[in-house]
């Protein structure tokens, strides 16, 4: 692999880690927190704004792995059609994730500095597959 690539590698395998970590804090603190709620309420059923949250997790991070995923495939490409392809759709997914995080931080799951930090990211990491794409 390219020095390019490697460095591409690098930040799509960075990004996917940060989005991992996100989702398992995001979930536990939740968690923890409706725990809490439930115990002063006496409550057994999960509320519908703590599957909301999982479900938003996941999407990002499906899009956030995906990122990396793609990039995967596109280093093996068989053809310069095929590269290309397969570094758009990992760029797709970058747009997607943004878009997943965003969400989160308009419904108040990110504080500032971490959506700041996170968002940073995932534009680069989106901004290293365009570039890749003018190549």
């Amino acid at each position: 692999m390219s020095e390019y690539g490697d460095l591409i590698k690098g930040k799509c395998d960075a990004f996917a880690d940060r989005v991992v970590k996100l989702n398992d804090y995001l979930l536990k603190q939740e968690s923890l927190a409706e725990e809490l709620r439930s115990k002063k309420e006496k409550r057994k059923t999960i509320p519908i704004f703590l599957q909301s949250i999982a479900n938003i997790c996941n999407q990002l991070l499906r899009a956030g792995t995906s990122i990396g995923a793609n990039n995967a495939e596109a280093t093996n490409a068989v053809s310069k059609q095929d590269f290309r392809a397969k570094s758009y759709i990992a760029l797709k997914e970058a747009r997607e994730a943004l878009y997943w995080i965003e969400l989160l931080h308009r419904n108040k799951y990110l504080d500032e500095k971490l959506y700041e930090s996170i968002h940073a990211d995932a534009r680069g990491t989106g901004k290293w597959h365009q570039l890749k794409l003018r190549v």
